[in-house]
This record gives C-alpha cells, structure tokens and sequence, in this order.
C-alpha cells in the first residue's frame, strides 16, 4: 500500500504594487518555494518570473473591466493543488488583505482542511505616497487614514462609511476608483467634504512609468477623465495630497531604472 500523500498548503502572497525589489523578503522566499503559482493579471511579470522552472504558473486575472476568472473557480482550483501535495502560492497586487479576497479564500480553504497563511505586501496607498512624496497620515492635518473602494451602482456611490470619508481631519485611500472618481466627488461634497480639499491620483503607484495628478476635489475629477489612464489608479483625498510632488515620483523612477540597468 502507498503512503498517503502529504498534503499541501496555500499562501496567499502580497506582491505588492508592481516592481519586484518591492517585495517583501518572506514573499521571495515564497514565490521560490512555489509547486504552483495562480497569479492575478496586475503582478508583474518580473515578480512571476522568481518562480522556480517546475512551478505550474496559471494566470486568473483579476483585472478591473477585464475578464478575470471566477472567484469560485480560483477557490476549487487552489484546494485541487493543494491536495495534490503542492505548495500554492496565491499571488496577488499589494496586500491580499487590503480588497484582495483574502478572507473569503482562506475561509474556503480551512473549511475543506487546507493550511493556509498570509504573507502581507506593500498596498498601493503606501507605495503612492513614498513615490511622491506626502505622508498619508500627518500631524495637525490628518489623524485618521481610511482604505475605501469606490462601488458605483447607476453612476451612484453606494454603500456606507462616506460620512466618515468626509470628516476633514481623515485622509480617504481610494482603490478601483479610476472609473468613479466624479461620483465620488459629488458623495463627499454633498456629505460636507469641502470642495478645495487636495487630492491626488497616481497611476501604477511603485512603477518606474507612474504617473501623477493633483488637484482639489471638485477638480480632480475632470484632470483624470481627461488623462483617461488605462492604469490602476490609487486616488487620495486630503490635506496630505497637498504635497504630492511629480518630481518626487521621476527621481524614484530614475533611481529605479538605474538599479534595474546594473543588475542587468
């Protein structure tokens, strides 16, 4: 008779918002050690590449407007790995438990036996505002940060917490709000938000090819919808947006680039 064979594991991975020298060193040694890699369609293809040469790589999208694999298809096929004996690693942008489903898979996975562990990332707010510059959180200008997405139903914010996204002492971190902003916009100024607030927006926040636009809350909107970036789109509201610098941004570009040219 054959031994059983040992069971496997997931880890759910943050990869955080693109580069690869972005990564957390616990992350590394996880996409090394990977029998199979299910990765989401904004990890860079430098960070799917450490994967060692045997690993089964399969790509399961996740893209805003972008066909993506279902959530409950994702979920059967990590637990179908895993119960061969492999160790899966679930890689996703930034933090899988910042909007990444995170719960949800684990949930799933520990209800059918599957060990599973999360290993944190860099999320796209933080990367954003070292790129270029500002603090999210700030003394005398911001005591409170809130990560929020921006769900539209009908061209209208839905959900709840807009209340608390309007207080002026909070900075507002706003994922997926590419496509929304304007309806946002309208929430929290009729929710008391003050028009001039400053805002920001960054696109691919971390990357070498970021880029930014600044302006109010009532002007941000308009700034963005022109630009029609095809990118992620990190949006922060706030005091704090004030000192978004793009020059900022162009040198940790440079700096990058340099780097990537010498390890080349």
């Amino acid at each position: 008779m054959q031994p059983d064979r040992e069971p496997g594991r997931v880890l759910l991975v943050g990869a955080g918002p693109g580069p690869a020298d972005l990564l957390t060193l616990r992350a590394l040694r996880a996409i090394e050690g990977a029998g199979a890699l299910l990765y989401d369609a904004l990890v860079d293809e430098t960070v799917v590449a450490l994967a060692p040469a045997g690993c089964v790589r399969i790509q399961t999208g996740k893209r805003a407007g972008a066909a993506s694999m279902p959530q409950e298809t994702i979920n059967r096929l990590m637990l179908r790995l895993a119960r061969r004996g492999l160790t899966v690693v679930r890689l996703k942008g930034g933090d899988p438990s910042v909007f990444g489903r995170s719960g949800e898979e684990a949930e799933h996975l520990r209800a059918h036996g599957v060990p599973v562990e999360v290993v944190p990332g860099v999320t796209a707010a933080c990367a954003a505002a070292a790129q270029f510059g500002f603090p999210l959180t700030h003394r005398g200008e911001s005591r409170r940060l809130i990560f929020a997405t921006a769900r539209t139903a009908d061209c209208e914010v839905t959900g709840d917490g807009w209340p608390s996204a309007a207080d002026p002492g909070a900075t507002l971190a706003l994922y997926m709000g590419r496509d929304s902003l304007g309806a946002v916009a309208r929430r929290l100024i009729a929710e008391g938000r003050a028009p001039t607030t400053p805002a920001a927006a960054v696109e691919n926040a971390g990357a070498a090819h970021a880029r930014l636009w600044t302006g109010t809350l009532a002007t941000l909107p308009a700034r963005l919808a022109e630009a029609a970036p095809e990118g992620p789109v990190m949006i922060v509201i706030g005091d704090v947006a004030a000192q978004a610098d793009a020059q900022s941004g162009h040198v940790a570009a440079d700096q990058a680039f340099r780097a990537a040219q010498s390890r080349g």
